[in-house]
């Protein structure tokens, strides 16, 4: 695969991201005899930390875990603000050299697989211009992230044009916007919204977190006591390295008790925030969800923040449906009514695979529902394609990592057996399942398009890191799900049926 040309690239990384940084910089360390560029469709680097300006922005993983395991985070700030790790991306692809491999204010818009050639090629479009051009490549790593970076989800509201002030979803945050003084509604109750709260409360008169139902929230520490340890009497390499196998196990001990108690944690979450907002404070209507922990990612209220904005009179929180907008605030169906100046509808995101591109191959278009994940990481019917997808229960970059690790083990493969193709192929009767195990609402909504997952390996996608990462780094090849293919073995795939040929048309 290494013999590129000047015209054909041998891997192509689309998005500039965590994702796309940390696979460039993979490929650098542990293939590097692969040519490899990346397009990403904003004017800069890092993703979702360029996108988000809303305030208090920040990881809601802890940035020991978060971080690339190729760079240390020596910060020392456990949850880091969206500028920091945005400058910590910067830093890590300046640093390799990536920065000038990427080509900005490229979206891409169509990717289509050639049987004959082995080749994909990209269509992408100049986001200034509007001018289409072609690359072409033999391996592609979608790093584009999971959700549409041009809109938020976000229902229709009753009343909503009758509404006098301003409505901002978080992910369309103004620049420079001043809220001073101002009465905030956010509604939702997920990680922004639990960002959102403590960060306005100081500059806003009164900020109400309004949701429709409850979710869990549970403090985390902003400093690590064992790292701070660590970085005085090690290496900084080897002290961010034992600091993140530690949190690596603590958050998987911390998911399995949840899944094996948990009405357990239930009541320690729910005994925490009692003794944080006192007895007084209704626990049971606020702060107890309908679901398991971990049906939902857990929130996490660095220090407690969430808490102690709560505990003050400059904060609330309001469990209830809307019936409708109104010229001045929220009529909720109890007959309360919120006031407010500016409404943030912290309702989500809409899940997108792919940046939204169509992909074909050999002419026909694959269906994102009619494919199955392989590893958590490629997916039938797409040959020499992978896919960067994180962890549900964990810091995402872990799973990217492996992910990474993998599809270099996997391109020096096929380059020292001499093959042109690699591509998953599940057994005809093989039992799915949907691809994700949570009940959040963003994914609820595209489960009806999302890929799916098998019951078992290697198609089943395990939220384990350590199980994943024996299995990514060490595990063989070629196990018999995943075939490869010599140039000219891939054979076309078998004719579209009837609704694809209809949804490609």
């Amino acid at each position: 695969m290494s013999e590129s040309s000047t015209d054909t690239l041998d891997v192509l990384i689309v998005g500039a991201g965590v994702s796309g940084i940390g696979a460039a910089r993979h490929l650098q360390m542990r293939s590097p005899q692969q040519t490899f560029a990346l397009i990403e469709a904003r004017e800069d680097l890092g993703g979702t930390w360029d996108l988000f300006r809303y305030p208090g922005i920040r990881s809601d993983s802890d940035m020991y875990t978060f971080g690339y395991a190729f760079k240390p985070w020596l910060q020392g700030k456990v949850f880091a603000d969206g500028p920091s790790i945005k400058a910590y991306v910067r830093e890590a692809a300046e640093e390799a050299g990536i920065v000038e491999k990427i080509r900005f204010g490229c979206r891409m818009e169509r990717l289509n697989w050639s049987s004959e050639e082995n080749v994909w090629t990209v269509d992408v479009r100049n986001t200034s211009t509007g001018d289409t051009d072609h690359i072409r490549a033999r391996f592609v790593v979608l790093c584009s992230g999971y959700y549409r970076y041009d809109q938020g989800y976000k229902p229709d509201f009753p009343g909503e044009g009758d509404f006098e002030g301003d409505i901002i979803h978080p992910q369309l945050w103004p620049k420079d916007y001043d809220y001073t003084g101002k009465r905030v509604v956010i509604i939702g109750s997920g990680a922004t919204a639990v960002t959102l709260l403590p960060s306005m409360t100081e500059t806003a008169e009164h900020v109400t977190m309004l949701q429709r139902s409850p979710t869990y929230i549970a403090p985390r520490p902003t400093t690590d006591p064992v790292a701070d340890v660590f970085r005085k009497i090690l290496p900084g390499k080897i002290a961010y390295s034992l600091s993140r196998a530690k949190n690596i196990l603590i958050s998987i001990l911390f998911f399995q008790i949840a899944q094996i108690w948990p009405d357990w944690v239930r009541k320690q979450v729910k005994n925490y925030i009692r003794q944080e907002l006192g007895e007084d404070f209704d626990i049971d209507r606020h702060f107890t969800p309908k679901y398991k922990p971990w049906d939902e990612r857990f929130c996490v209220a660095p220090d407690g923040d969430f808490f102690k904005a709560l505990a003050t009179d400059k904060a609330d929180i309001a469990t209830d449906d809307i019936e409708t907008f109104t010229r001045k605030g929220i009529r909720l169906k109890s007959g309360a009514h919120i006031d407010a100046d500016l409404i943030i509808p912290a309702t989500g995101l809409d899940m997108q695979l792919a940046g939204g591109a169509e992909t074909r191959v050999d002419g026909r278009r694959v269906i994102a529902r009619d494919c199955v994940s392989y590893r958590g990481m490629m997916l039938s019917q797409l040959p020499n394609l992978a896919l960067a997808f994180g962890y549900t229960n964990a810091s995402w970059t872990l799973k990217i990592d492996l992910t990474c690790e993998r599809v270099c083990r996997l391109l020096n493969y096929m380059d020292r057996e001499g093959y042109a193709a690699c591509m998953p192929v599940p057994p005809e009767d093989l039992e799915t399942q949907p691809l994700l195990n949570l009940s959040s609402g963003y994914i609820k909504r595209a489960e009806s398009w999302l890929p799916r997952q098998g019951l078992e390996a290697p198609w089943r996608t395990y939220q384990n890191y350590v199980q994943d990462m024996l299995t990514i780094r060490y595990g063989q090849l070629d196990d018999g799900a995943l075939h490869f293919y010599r140039p000219g073995e891939l054979a076309p795939p078998t004719a579209a049926r009837p609704d694809e040929r209809e949804a490609a048309e």
